[in-house]
C-alpha cells in the first residue's frame, strides 16, 4: 500500500497507512511548493527538459526515474496511476488511453506467441472479441470457461497457459467472480489471475486482498465518474513470481537485452508494461484525462454509496413488477450470487444489473421500453453519475454469435442498466412508465 505522510510538528510526526477516503483525495500528491496550488496540476507537455546529456543517458537507460515523454509518462498522469494503486493495495499502476489499451498491454506484456490463456466467459463483448479475433493475429489462444465452474478452470490449463482472467462482475450478466478460488488454481499452475474490476472499483472489491496479481479498470466507468474521459489503468501487487517468464526475466532485445524481473524485482512487469509495452503501442493517456480522473476519484466513495443504493431499490422495485420476467442483480437474495456478492462486495456488487421483459416479442418490447424513457440516457456506457440503458444483443456484444450469446449468458431481450445518482423516486417513476407502454 502506498503511504503518505502529513505535515506535523516534528516531534509528532510519523507514518501511517491512512484510510480508503483520505488516500483517495490524497495519495501521490502534495501541493505545489513553488505555487502553493493545492489542486493537482494539469502537466500538458509532450516532453522534458533533461539536465545534462548524462541525466538523458540515464533516464533512456533506466538508471534513473524520471520523466522523458509523455508518451510514457507524465507528472499529472504518475498522480492517477499512485492514487489507484493506493486504493487497490497494490505495488503500482500504469495508465493507458482506454481500458481495452490497459487489457492489451497487460496481455501483451505478459504473452508470446504460441502462449494461451484461460478466461470467464462471462465478459464485455469488447473483450471477448479481442481475445477470440485480435489475439489470434499475434499467435495468442484464449480457452473460455464458465466461471462459476471451478474445475472447468483447471482442466483448461495446459502447460502454454501463461494467465487467468476474469471480470470481478461479470459484464453484463453480474456473475460473481469467486477470486479466492480461481486465484488458488491459477497459482497452483504458475500462473497470475488478471482481473477486470471495471464494475466494482477499489470501493467495493479490491481484488489484490482475495488473492488476484494484476487488475485492469476501464477508468472510463466509474473510476472517471462523469462519463467525460477514456481512460484504463493496469494495476500490479508486485507479489506473482515472473522469474520463470521469458517475457520479464529473459534479456528483452527492445531494451538493449535489459533483465526487467532482475533489474526491478516486484516492480518488473510494471516496467516492462511502461517501457516497452506503452512505448511501443503508444497507447498513452493524455494528461487533461489524467487530471478529470483525479476529480472522478476524489469522490468515488461517495458516488459508490450512492449507486449501489439506487441500485438495490431499482432491481426491488423491478423484481416485484407484472411486467417483469427476471432480474439478474447480485445485491437481491435470491441471486445465485448473493453469497459471492456479500463475500467480495459486501458494500453492494455495483450498480450495473441485467433484467428482462415479459413478452412474446421480447427485441419489440425491449424497443419500445428504452424508447418511452426519459430520465435513462439510452447509449453504449456504465458507469456515469447520470442513469443509463442499453439492449445488449443488439449494440455491446452485437459482434457476437447466437451460440457466444448464450454462453456469455445473455438473450435477446436482456435489458442493461447502469444505475446512477438521480433522486430513487425520479428513477422508479421513469421505468415504471414505460414499462406500461410496453406491448405483453
Amino acid at each position: 500500500m502506498s503511504v503518505i505522510e502529513v505535515k506535523v510538528p516534528l516531534m509528532t510526526q510519523q507514518k501511517r497507512k491512512f484510510g480508503f477516503e483520505t488516500r483517495m483525495l490524497h495519495a501521490g500528491h502534495i501541493p505545489d511548493p513553488v505555487t502553493g496550488a493545492r489542486a493537482a496540476p494539469i502537466y500538458q507537455t509532450t516532453s522534458y527538459v533533461f539536465e545534462d546529456t548524462d541525466k538523458a543517458a540515464q533516464l533512456f537507460e533506466l538508471k534513473q526515474y524520471g520523466n522523458i515523454y509523455t508518451r510514457i509518462n507524465n507528472p499529472t498522469t504518475a498522480i492517477f496511476e499512485e492514487r489507484v494503486a493506493s486504493l487497490e493495495n497494490a505495488t503500482g499502476a500504469v495508465a493507458t488511453a482506454s481500458g481495452m489499451a490497459a487489457q492489451f498491454a497487460t496481455m501483451m506484456t505478459l504473452l508470446e506467441p504460441g502462449d494461451e490463456i484461460v478466461s470467464s466467459s462471462h465478459l464485455y463483448g469488447g473483450t471477448k472479441t479481442q481475445f477470440t479475433h485480435t489475439f489470434k493475429k499475434l499467435g495468442v489462444t484464449a480457452h473460455f470457461v464458465d466461471p462459476t465452474d471451478l474445475e472447468a478452470w483447471d482442466k483448461a490449463w495446459t502447460p502454454k497457459v501463461k494467465a487467468f482472467y476474469g471480470e470481478t462482475i461479470g459484464n453484463p450478466q453480474g456473475s460473481i467472480l469467486d477470486i479466492e478460488a480461481v486465484a488458488a488454481i491459477a497459482h497452483r499452475r504458475g500462473v497470475p489471475l488478471i482481473v477486470d474490476s471495471t464494475f466494482a472499483t477499489p470501493y467495493l472489491c479490491r481484488p489484490m486482498d482475495w488473492g488476484a496479481d494484476i487488475v485492469v479498470h476501464s477508468a472510463t466507468k466509474f473510476i472517471g465518474g462523469h462519463g467525460s474521459s477514456i481512460a484504463g489503468v493496469v494495476v500490479d501487487s508486485g507479489k506473482f513470481d515472473f522469474s520463470t517468464y521469458p517475457t520479464i526475466a529473459a534479456p528483452d532485445p527492445a531494451y538493449h537485452d535489459l533483465r526487467f524481473y532482475e533489474t526491478f524485482g516486484h516492480y518488473g512487469f510494471l516496467m516492462k508494461t511502461r517501457a516497452v509495452t506503452l512505448r511501443d503501442t503508444g497507447a498513452a493517456l493524455s494528461p487533461f484525462n489524467a487530471f478529470l480522473l483525479i476529480q472522478g476519484l476524489e469522490t468515488l466513495s461517495v458516488r459508490m454509496d450512492r449507486h449501489v443504493q439506487n441500485a438495490l431499490a431499482v432491481a426491488k422495485f423491478l423484481k416485484a413488477h407484472p411486467k417483469v420476467a427476471w432480474v439478474a442483480y447480485a445485491g437481491l437474495e435470491d441471486s445465485p450470487y448473493h453469497a459471492l456478492a456479500q463475500k467480495y462486495t459486501p458494500r453492494g456488487p455495483g450498480a450495473v444489473f441485467t433484467f428482462s421483459l415479459k413478452s412474446s416479442n421480447a427485441r419489440l418490447a425491449g424497443k419500445q421500453f428504452i424508447e418511452s424513457l426519459h430520465v435513462f440516457s439510452h447509449l453504449a456506457n456504465i458507469g456515469d453519475v447520470r442513469s443509463l440503458v442499453i439492449h445488449p444483443a443488439s449494440t455491446t456484444h452485437q459482434q457476437l454469435s447466437e451460440e457466444e450469446l448464450i454462453e456469455a449468458g445473455i438473450d435477446a431481450g436482456m435489458i442493461r442498466l447502469s444505475i446512477g445518482l438521480e433522486t430513487t423516486e425520479d428513477l422508479l417513476w421513469d421505468l415504471d412508465q414505460a414499462l406500461q407502454q410496453t406491448s405483453a
